[in-house]
């Protein structure tokens, strides 16, 4: 049996002073003579106590709060179609319910002080997107009501997709249509979903015996484009593109078009993320599809209903939805498996790539119990 976690109450009996001291100093509020503060001090260490951040929180009238701390620019938050399905899909789950959600967008320097500041009034629980592995398990050693949503540090629990696996298809798809001389637009580095992407492309380049031909930046319209005009520039007879994202292929798209190159009779380009751009896009974009909406949920649903342990996960399934920009070489109206645009296949149909998602607890994906 655990030991029984220390109370407030246990804090001020130890101290010999009033629980409401011990609340102000706990909440460093005034009232407290410097010497009896340093003594609380003290005991609290002593005790090991820590306050219940449920209680904080709905002491603070913070009420029920999901909070969503994403690590990025504001700007790019605003204009990136992922962080609109993220949101769209915590605020289905918690439709009908008493908790409400909270977004906080920070950049890289002020991500440290925002968890601190977050962990001591946590209700509900965290979402996080784009914090540093390191963070992210300093974090969870302070409040285990977190969610990554795509992998983290050890323990953290997380929502994915098989990121591989769909960067596997796409290529596979791509070589299935003509395409030979197949280039690789990844994002950062420092993004797991990413290098996830990346390790899929290079292994399927691999098995099919093709070059790697590839370049790193972010996921952004703006990279996508510059590199592609780079890739160009050193590789002419490029005839194929797989991007990282729907967004960065977007840019892909502008820079065939400015160097004379047709989408998909010259070039073809498969994108990832099937967001709302993919259909939008002219050809319409073939793209692996991340179920965003659906994680986003899920990560939720594991925190309202408290299912959470270190090492819980669940991972969904990628899909390739094959549309235009990837029609075969040869034969442009041919979108896959020698079906033609449009016969017998409703628009967006996809072949699926993987079983169905997985769910994991801290049995069944601890490294330690293998």
């Amino acid at each position: 049996m655990s030991p029984k976690r220390p109370t407030l109450a246990d804090v001020a009996t130890a101290a010999n002073v009033s629980t409401a001291a011990v609340s102000r100093v706990l909440n460093n509020s005034p009232g407290v003579a410097p010497q009896t503060r340093e003594h609380v001090q003290r005991v609290i260490a002593q005790l090991g106590y820590r306050p219940d951040p449920v209680a904080r929180a709905l002491a603070f009238g913070h009420g029920s709060v999901v909070e969503l701390v994403v690590v990025d620019d504001a700007a790019v938050f605003g204009d990136s179609p992922y962080y609109g399905r993220v949101t769209a899909g915590i605020l289905q789950e918690l439709a009908g319910g008493e908790a409400q959600l909270r977004v906080h967008v920070v950049d890289e320097s002020g991500a440290a002080a925002l968890l601190a500041k977050i962990a001591d009034t946590v209700s509900v629980g965290v979402i996080l997107i784009n914090v540093a592995p390191e963070l992210a398990a300093t974090f969870h050693a302070r409040c285990e009501r977190v969610v990554s949503m795509g992998p983290s540090a050890p323990g953290v629990p997380f929502v994915d997709m098989e990121n591989a696996d769909g960067a596997y298809a796409a290529v596979v798809h791509l070589h299935e249509t003509g395409r030979r001389r197949i280039a690789a637009l990844h994002g950062q580095e420092s993004n797991p979903c990413a290098e996830a992407r990346r390790e899929g492309f290079r292994r399927a380049v691999r098995d099919l015996g093709l070059a790697d031909i590839s370049a790193v930046g972010k996921f952004r319209r703006e990279a996508g484009y510059e590199l592609t005009l780079r890739l160009l520039a050193e590789e002419a007879d490029v005839d194929a593109f797989f991007v990282g994202c729907d967004l960065m292929a977007t840019g892909v798209m502008q820079a065939l078009a400015d160097t004379d190159r047709r989408v998909p009779e010259d070039v073809a380009v498969v994108g990832f993320d099937d967001s709302v751009i993919a259909v939008c896009t002219t050809p319409p974009l073939s793209s692996v599809r991340q179920p965003v909406e659906t994680m986003a949920a899920a990560a939720t649903r594991a925190l309202v209903n408290r299912q959470l342990a270190p090492y819980w996960r669940r991972v969904f399934p990628a899909v390739l939805q094959v549309r235009r920009s990837s029609a075969e070489a040869d034969r442009p109206g041919v979108v896959a498996a020698g079906r033609r645009e449009g016969a017998d296949r409703p628009t967006g149909a996809g072949v699926a790539i993987s079983p169905g998602s997985r769910v994991g607890t801290a049995a069944a994906d601890d490294p330690r119990r293998r």
